[in-house]
């Protein structure tokens, strides 16, 4: 049997106005999570910092958004079953969505995944299938399942679905903002394949047009950045290494790519030792926990990689699931 996946050719990238209707489909599912602005952070940057913490978000990161938007629309059209490849936080979006959907789900992960995700993964029910991500293709892996299983692909970020459905985030950023009296200068977002941020800036554009969005990535690992430079989709160099597990993609996706290098205004790389000093300040001034990936956008801001004096700035903590070992070393290294 034939797998019921889709080529990217035949997709569109998405509107504001399929952020929206993603809106719409995971309400009630998806937490919206809260809006948190700090007193000691705000007086270390010299600006009004607003912070979206998708740490607190089902799952523990925004991916269930996405998730749960695009095996719906599957759900609709008669699939029953899918496959997913994933580095852990959208595994784990896709488990919950299938098993809110009563849907079978198999999810391709590499073996090097912090622990905590394979076992979240796991206990909503997914059939976890782990491969070596030096030397194996993830994407062949799953072509392989989804033909076995007669299943959809779930893709983690290139899937008009997907973008739609994290673009949520960013609606909902916009929205808090107003309501809190705050007239966002500038938004930055953690960028591994771009879903986040290009459904993020869709939606925060159709509020401030002209609005400066910028993509958060590690050092070593910010092909966004310099893809938006060359605008042209280039990779990451072969052997960097970075803590951010979430946000190693090769090279910017097709789709997102091709929203984001019109929307974006740029890019920040920040290293792993800034990494876990914001990963500690989230814990110890924002009561948060947060995991690598999700920590970029405050590590550039405490860095002061991006000069938040006198601004207005939005910023989203992407995720908070973290392997104990790492947090603890993150919170030894402060001590």
């Amino acid at each position: 049997m034939r797998s019921m996946t889709s080529s990217l050719a035949s997709e569109a990238p998405p509107t504001s106005t399929d952020v929206e209707a993603a809106a719409k489909r995971i309400v009630g599912l998806a937490v919206e999570t809260p809006l948190l602005e700090s007193p000691v952070l705000n007086g270390r940057v010299g600006g009004r910092i607003f912070i979206k913490p998708e740490s607190l978000q089902r799952t523990g990161s925004f991916k269930f958004r996405g998730a749960y938007n695009k095996l719906k629309r599957l759900q609709e059209q008669g699939v029953g079953a899918v496959v997913a490849y994933s580095s852990g936080n959208h595994a784990q979006g896709v488990a919950a969505a299938a098993q809110i959907l009563r849907m079978s789900a198999v999810i391709v992960v590499p073996a090097d995944a912090p622990a905590i995700k394979l076992a979240n993964t796991r206990s909503y029910g997914a059939e976890v299938v782990v491969y070596d991500r030096r030397t194996e293709d993830r994407e062949a892996i799953a072509e392989g399942l989804a033909t076995r299983h007669n299943a959809a692909i779930v893709r983690p970020y290139d899937d008009p679905w997907i973008i739609a459905g994290q673009g949520t985030v960013g609606r909902e950023l916009a929205r808090q903002t107003l309501a809190a009296g705050g007239e966002l200068d500038a938004a930055l977002l953690p960028a591994g394949g771009g879903g986040l941020i290009s459904g993020s800036a869709l939606a925060l554009r159709s509020v401030w047009p002209e609005l400066p969005v910028y993509a958060c990535e590690p050092v070593g690992f910010e092909d966004t950045a310099r893809s938006l430079a060359a605008h042209r989709r280039v990779s990451n160099e072969a052997g960097a290494v970075s803590i951010c597990d979430g946000l190693l993609a090769p090279t910017p996706g097709r789709l997102t790519f091709a929203l984001n290098d019109r929307m974006l205004a740029g890019g920040f790389a920040v290293t792993d030792d800034e990494v876990l000093a914001a990963m500690a300040f989230a814990f110890r001034s924002l009561k948060l926990v947060v995991e690598p990936s999700g920590a970029v956008c405050l590590a550039v801001v405490l860095s002061g990689k991006f000069d938040c004096r006198g601004r207005c700035v939005g910023l989203v903590i992407s995720g908070g699931n973290v392997d104990a070992r790492l947090f603890a070393r993150c919170l030894g290294q402060e001590l």
